[in-house]
């Protein structure tokens, strides 16, 4: 059963449009799942925190950079765990890393996304989580639009769960 009080939230904080959107993939949509308005709204992110921690497990906790940094710090705090942050490239200045925070080769991560639409970015991350000497089977997400992230990750032996799926958002529009 889909998280109502989420919903709700997501909902309240105006974080669900309706129109015509054009997606960082390049596709289109008629709705739009605002990551920045969910994610800078208190309420949601006490709620996010509290079921992503319902599902953590013993792994360390990631975040893929930008989107989900202030969803693993939330989540770090409630779990008390400590956490990484995986961007996109490796810095061209000072540590030039690719991975921030404390990792330790051979340490299970669990990476935390915002909404996973094709995948690529979750992807992107865990790949470079491995690199880095993590051991990494699963993603944790609060939207899945159920665009293909799921097929997309499994061929990379991920794991995809989500707080919320499209349908979940979007069953009585």
């Amino acid at each position: 059963m889909a998280n109502e009080e989420l919903i709700a939230a997501l909902r309240d904080a105006e974080a669900v449009r309706f129109g015509e959107f054009e997606l960082s993939h390049g596709g289109t949509s008629d709705y739009y799942v605002d990551k920045y308005l969910f994610e800078t709204d208190p309420r949601c992110l006490r709620l996010i925190a509290e079921a992503f921690a319902d599902r953590v497990g013993n792994e360390k906790l990631a975040g893929v950079a930008l989107g989900a940094v202030p969803l693993v710090a939330v989540t770090a705090v409630e779990t008390d765990r400590p956490y990484v942050i995986a961007r996109k490239k490796a810095k061209e200045y000072g540590t030039a890393k690719r991975i921030e925070g404390r990792l330790d080769d051979g340490e299970e991560v669990l990476v935390l996304e915002d909404i996973a639409t094709t995948g690529q970015s979750a992807v992107d991350a865990v790949e470079a989580l491995r690199d880095a000497g993590a051991a990494v089977d699963r993603v944790l997400v609060v939207v899945d639009r159920e665009e293909g992230a799921e097929e997309l990750l499994a061929e990379h032996d991920i794991e995809l769960q989500s707080l919320l799926t499209a349908t979940d958002l979007l069953d009585d529009r």
